[in-house]
C-alpha cells in the first residue's frame, strides 16, 4: 500500500509525497483519511525547526495528529467495521519516514486501539477532538480548580472556555488580537490591558508564550494556581519573590489520555459540547504548502483542515 502524505524534509521544507505504508497486522486497521487538521502549536514548531527535543523527533517526518477517515480494512483482531468513521490521533506507518505525528496523509495504518469512533454528524469538525481532549485533560487534573481566567482565544482556548461553561463557570478569556476576540459562547473575552483583576484563583494559559509567567503570577490570588496547558518551546522562568508572596502554584497539563478523547467525543456527539465555528479554513490536500502558510501566518485562521477525499 501507498499513501500521499505531507512530508517535512527539513525546517520550512514541505512537500506532498507518495510513501509506502507498513503492512497491517491483526490488531491494525487501514483508514482512508477524509480530513486532517493543521496544528498551529506543535506543527508550527516542527515546521520552523523550533521543536525542542522530543521522542521521535527528526526529519523527514509526517506531521499531523487530527485526522478523520473511514475504515477501509481491518485486521482479524481489530474489532472495528469496514466503513466506520473514526478519529485518528496520528500514525507511525511510513517506514523510514518518521510519523511525528503521522496523521497528515491520505491513508494510514494504525492500531485499532488508538482510534476513536464518534457520531457521524460531526463530520469534518471531528478533527477538533484531539484539542477538545487536551482541554478536558487540563480541566480534569486532580484537585485543579475551574478556570476563572483563560489566556488565549484560539481553538484550544475556546474549547477550554466552552467546557468550563458546561461545568457551570463563566471564565474570563484574555486575547490581544482583535481579530480573535469574537465568537465567545457564555464567557467574556477582553484585552488583558483592560483587566485590573489580581485575584484569579486558577489561570489556564494556552498561549504557548514562555514570557508570560511573571505577568500571570502577578494576577493570582494568594494560593492561586497557573495551569500551563499550551506547549512551550522556550525555557520557562519566573521571579521568585512575587510567587513566594502569593504562595503560587504552577501545574503542567500533559497530553490527553484515551478517557479524555472518549469523554469529549461523547459530549460533542450529544451536542452538549459545540465544535461549531472553529474550522475557519479548508484546502485541498494538493495545496498543502499554501495551507500550512495560511494556518501559521493568517491571524483570522483558527483551524485549517486539509481535504484528502480527492487525493490520488
Amino acid at each position: 500500500m501507498e499513501a500521499m502524505a505531507v512530508v517535512l524534509t527539513a525546517p520550512e521544507r514541505l512537500a506532498l509525497s507518495r510513501l509506502p505504508l507498513d503492512a497491517a497486522g491483526p490488531e491494525d486497521i487501514v483508514v482512508d483519511v477524509e480530513w486532517s487538521g493543521i496544528s498551529t502549536g506543535t506543527e508550527r514548531l516542527l515546521y520552523t525547526g523550533a521543536m525542542p527535543h522530543f521522542p521521535g523527533m527528526g526529519y523527514p517526518l509526517v506531521p499531523g495528529y487530527e485526522s478523520v477517515g473511514r475504515v477501509a480494512a481491518v485486521g482479524t483482531a481489530a474489532g472495528l467495521r469496514v466503513g466506520e468513521r473514526v478519529f485518528v490521533p496520528g500514525a507511525r506507518c511510513f517506514g523510514d519516514v518518521r510519523g511525528l505525528f503521522g496523521g497528515a496523509a491520505s491513508r494510514v495504518v494504525v492500531p485499532a486501539a488508538r482510534v476513536a469512533a464518534f457520531d457521524e454528524r460531526l463530520g469534518e469538525n471531528a478533527v477538533l477532538l484531539a484539542l477538545a481532549a487536551t482541554a478536558r485533560h487540563a480541566l480534569a487534573l486532580p484537585g485543579v480548580a475551574a478556570p476563572d481566567l483563560i489566556v488565549g482565544h484560539g481553538v484550544l482556548g475556546r474549547l477550554l472556555a466552552r467546557l468550563a461553561v458546561l461545568s457551570g463557570v463563566r471564565p474570563v478569556v484574555w486575547e490581544r488580537n482583535p481579530a480573535r476576540a469574537g465568537g465567545a459562547e457564555g464567557y467574556d473575552v477582553i484585552d488583558p490591558e483592560a483587566d485590573s483583576r489580581r485575584d484569579y484563583r486558577a489561570i489556564f494559559d494556552v498561549s504557548g508564550d514562555a514570557g508570560l509567567l511573571d505577568a500571570l503570577i502577578g494576577r493570582l490570588a494568594p494560593g492561586g494556581e497557573v495551569v500551563l496547558a499550551g506547549f512551550y518551546s522556550d525555557r520557562l522562568s519566573f521571579a521568585f519573590p512575587p510567587a513566594f508572596m502569593r504562595e503560587a502554584r504552577i501545574r503542567i497539563a500533559a497530553q490527553w489520555a484515551p478517557a479524555d478523547l472518549a469523554a469529549v467525543a461523547g459530549l460533542a456527539g450529544s451536542g452538549e459540547l459545540s465544535l461549531a465555528g472553529l474550522v475557519t479554513h479548508r484546502s485541498a490536500a494538493g495545496d498543502a504548502a499554501g495551507a500550512y502558510r495560511t494556518a501559521f501566518d493568517d491571524p483570522a485562521c483558527l483551524k485549517m483542515i486539509l481535504d484528502w477525499r480527492d487525493c490520488p
